[in-house]
């Protein structure tokens, strides 16, 4: 009978092969599947149902006999109804009962035994495709993890960081590995050096024309891994829910401070860019005499003065909250006496606007210490690139600290980030130095 169901699972991956191809094809040219294409995956459908019918009746069959050797590991457990996984911690549930020897439980299942729930949701390709070590199977390194839930870890990480989805993202495709993107290498809005080296005549100034073309440069961004480990034990594997509330709330906020630090202050060594140690970053250096630790209204002024223009009405300011106190005392002289800039007209025991110049005030852990350079930043992340590629991975071993009685899991997420910009951009008309970018930080005040 096993030899049946083996078979079964054989046809039901073959058809599944099928049903990626077709999946991959629509997805490949954006459109929706045509009316062949929906009679076929129909048919597949109803192919795939069928051979789960007869799985559940051997295996059934193969339970009533009830002569199954002490110690022989299980192959097959069907789920009469194939309902989906009802959350992340039940998933991570299977796959440890999964890698477990045969004879113990776990939340009331055996272990043992591979559910087909886990086996159904990887792609056929991969499936094919593996050779050797893998995450496909236990014994080879462990489960792929389920789409829906590395959807659902991810969006839970973008819910928690605060820069991630102001960020400009691009999704990279299957076979790639970064992004590679011709970009006009602008440093300059000087005549003869616009767009790179863009320039017209009048038709009086054409004894003195020359040929003029754009400059191009090369955009080069390559995915790196984002690496969560997390270790549990069998008592809290016991408890899916624990487990799974464990993962989600613990890692997906990990997963979206990560990538918000190295927006911020990333060093673009296997890792992103931060703005703050980019060449496209305008630093505002502190006034003359100016205390330390302090953020005078002449700071704020120059930082909006050095904004490029494009990014005005995309822009936020970005604070570490140690700033507020000095923020809220700042004042616009006017004769004698002052306007307050980030109080509203009722004073101090009304709200703060939570805006300066017209736009939003952040406050971020990310942001330096009041005083260091960072403190305070203008920034307009739509000149920020994300890229990433799928959702989280995930794999698992029991082996790792099996003398602790502790399953390891680990997930990976594909991702990386830098600016846009190359460098700071010269303006037509400026004093020398007045550079001016998308990314403006207050420089230290020591």
């Amino acid at each position: 009978m096993k030899k049946k169901i083996t078979e079964y699972q054989a046809q039901i991956r073959t058809v599944d092969a099928k049903i990626d191809e077709i999946k991959k094809k629509a997805e490949t040219e954006n459109r929706e599947y045509s009316a062949e294409e929906q009679t076929l995956l129909r048919g597949y459908i109803e192919e795939i149902n069928t051979l789960k019918g007869k799985i559940d009746l051997e295996t059934q069959l193969e339970a009533a006999k009830s002569n199954v050797p002490t110690g022989e590991r299980l192959e097959v457990v069907q789920d009469a109804a194939d309902k989906p996984f009802a959350s992340l911690g039940e998933y991570l549930q299977a796959i440890a009962c999964a890698a477990m020897p045969v004879g113990d439980r776990i939340g009331g299942k055996p272990t043992g035994v591979k559910d087909p729930r886990l086996l159904s949701r990887m792609s056929a390709e991969f499936r094919a495709a593996a050779s050797g070590m893998n995450e496909a199977v236990p014994a080879d390194g462990g489960f792929v993890v389920d789409k829906d839930y590395s959807t659902q870890l991810i969006q839970k990480a973008h819910e928690t960081g605060k820069l991630i989805n102001m960020c400009q993202k691009i999704p990279i495709g299957e076979g790639k590995n970064g992004l590679r993107a011709p970009y006009i290498k602008e440093t300059s809005r000087a005549t003869g050096s616009r767009l790179g080296g863009v320039r017209v005549y009048r038709k009086n100034e054409a004894a003195a024309g020359t040929a003029a073309r754009p400059e191009f440069g090369k955009f080069e961004l390559d995915l790196e891994d984002m690496i969560g480990l997390c270790y549990a034990t069998n008592d809290l594997i016991q408890d899916a829910t624990a487990l799974g509330a464990i993962v989600e709330q613990g890692f997906a906020q990990e997963f979206g401070f990560k990538l918000d630090d190295e927006i911020v202050r990333g060093t673009g060594v296997g890792q992103g860019l931060g703005f703050l140690n980019a060449t496209a970053l305008t630093t505002i250096t502190k006034e003359t005499g100016q205390t330390a630790d302090t953020v005078v209204i002449q700071n704020i002024n120059k930082m909006w003065a050095r904004l490029w223009n494009g990014s005005r009405g995309r822009s936020t300011w970005l604070i570490n909250q140690e700033c507020l106190p000095q923020l809220e005392q700042l004042s616009l002289p006017v004769g004698t006496g002052g306007i307050p800039v980030y109080l509203p007209p009722g004073g101090i025991s009304g709200a703060p606007y939570g805006t300066m110049k017209g736009r939003p005030v952040m406050e971020i852990e990310q942001a330096s210490a009041l005083g260091d350079a960072g403190d305070i930043s203008l920034v307009d992340l739509g000149e920020y690139v994300l890229i990433d590629k799928g959702g989280v991975q995930a794999a698992q071993s029991l082996h790792v600290l099996f003398t602790t009685n502790e399953m390891a899991f680990r997930w990976v997420y594909r991702v990386n980030g830098q600016p846009a910009w190359a460098s700071v951009l010269t303006p037509y008309k400026a004093t020398a130095g007045n550079t001016v970018s998308p990314f403006v930080t207050l420089g230290a005040r020591a």
